[in-house]
């Protein structure tokens, strides 16, 4: 008995000791609720690779906005209707439920987070949830939540799990002393939303995990994006959707921002091939976790003469909203994404031109549909 208490006395030493090279060290536990977690300073995660026959699992959080919707109808042609998983705190409409696999899942509650991704053992994750500028403004508590909060737990839950985490940044993330005629990939940041900050902060937090340990960490800065196949959802750049809308359902649309605002912008088709591009590309072909993207950069007053071939009749007015304006007029005139072209061949699809044409198309043809009925 001597032996084991000298044994347990000498073991409990060497552990307290600061010279012992087997010491491990935890950086600080958070806890939300009752989900404390901690990640191990030596960690060393690496992303799951895939064979060709074998597909990533997929989970999608804010599964149900912009882009969600869209990108996993991409991935799911892709990987598989079922290594597709949509993910949302709100009710999804008959067209997106019966499509593909849809859960609940809210990301501030990280037990309930952890729970679906190791249940269906996620390995690729796609995280959406945000407050968008405008909305942001309105109710920063909630957007500091979702937006940061919400994003600790994503990157928590990635780095434990060795997951390949994609977080979409935005124009946002840059302020009015950030050069806008084109805006670098490396340059100063300092946004004045708290959209914009909690992008930022994306960012850097993203890229600290990736160099402290070892996460899959990637990111792509998006224009503001178009599509047919959702209603403008609280954003500065939404005019460039709703006047397709208005357009469509009256003749008749007005603006609120200055008709020669420029920033840069980009068709949703293009965007999610960005995005499912990036995340394939080999990690050693990336030199940076956050890239610019772009297409095109417009005004409203050079996308109102381009809806102007298809319906001459558009009545336009222009009812400035303040913020949105303040906003845009802080954000990027134009992308540089050269070294996205560079680093993984990044390239575009559609012009101006063919936004508006391609928009009309969809719309057009909805809009028919829908009066016969």
């Amino acid at each position: 008995m001597a032996i084991v208490k000298n044994l347990s006395r000498t073991l409990s030493q060497l552990l307290q000791s600061p010279s012992c090279g087997c010491q491990t060290s935890l950086v600080p536990v958070r806890c939300i609720g009752v989900s404390p977690r901690q990640v191990t300073s030596d960690a060393n995660f690496h992303s799951v690779s895939f064979s060709e026959t074998d597909h990533p699992r997929v989970l999608i959080t804010g599964g149900l906005g912009q882009l969600g919707v869209g990108l996993a109808k991409l991935l799911r042609k892709r990987f598989g209707k079922n290594n597709v998983i949509l993910s949302d705190i709100r009710k999804p409409p008959d067209h997106v439920f019966y499509n593909g696999p849809f859960i609940y899942s809210d990301i501030l509650d990280y037990k309930n987070l952890r729970e679906i991704v190791v249940n269906n053992r996620i390995t690729w994750l796609f995280h959406y949830s945000a407050l968008l500028s405008a909305v942001g403004e309105a109710n920063v508590p909630l957007a500091r939540a979702v937006n940061i909060t919400g994003l600790h737990n994503v990157l928590d839950i990635a780095a434990e799990h060795s997951l390949r985490l994609f977080v979409p940044s935005t124009i946002g993330a840059f302020g009015p002393t950030s050069p806008r005629n084109p805006t670098p990939d490396l340059c100063i940041q300092r946004p004045r939303t708290i959209y914009g900050v909690s992008k930022v902060h994306a960012e850097l937090m993203g890229e600290y995990y990736h160099y402290r340990y070892g996460l899959d960490f990637r990111c792509l800065r998006y224009p503001g994006i178009i599509s047919a196949d959702s209603q403008p959802g609280g954003g500065t750049t939404d005019y460039a959707v709703q006047i397709f809308h208005d357009a469509i359902k009256n003749g008749k649309f007005q603006c609120n921002l200055k008709s020669d605002t420029h920033l840069p912008m980009m068709y949703i088709d293009d965007c999610l091939k960005a995005t499912l591009d990036v995340m394939e590309v080999p990690a050693a072909s990336l030199s940076m976790r956050t890239y610019n993207i772009s297409a095109m950069s417009f005004s409203p007053e050079e996308l109102v003469q381009e809806v102007k071939k298809h319906i001459p009749e558009l009545q336009v007015t222009y009812n400035v909203d303040a913020v949105r304006q303040a906003i845009a007029d802080s954000w990027p005139m134009n992308f540089d994404d050269s070294n996205a072209r560079r680093d993984w061949g990044w390239k575009h699809d559609f012009d101006l031109s063919e936004l508006v044409t391609t928009m009309f198309n969809i719309l057009g043809s909805d809009s028919r549909v829908a009066h016969i009925n």
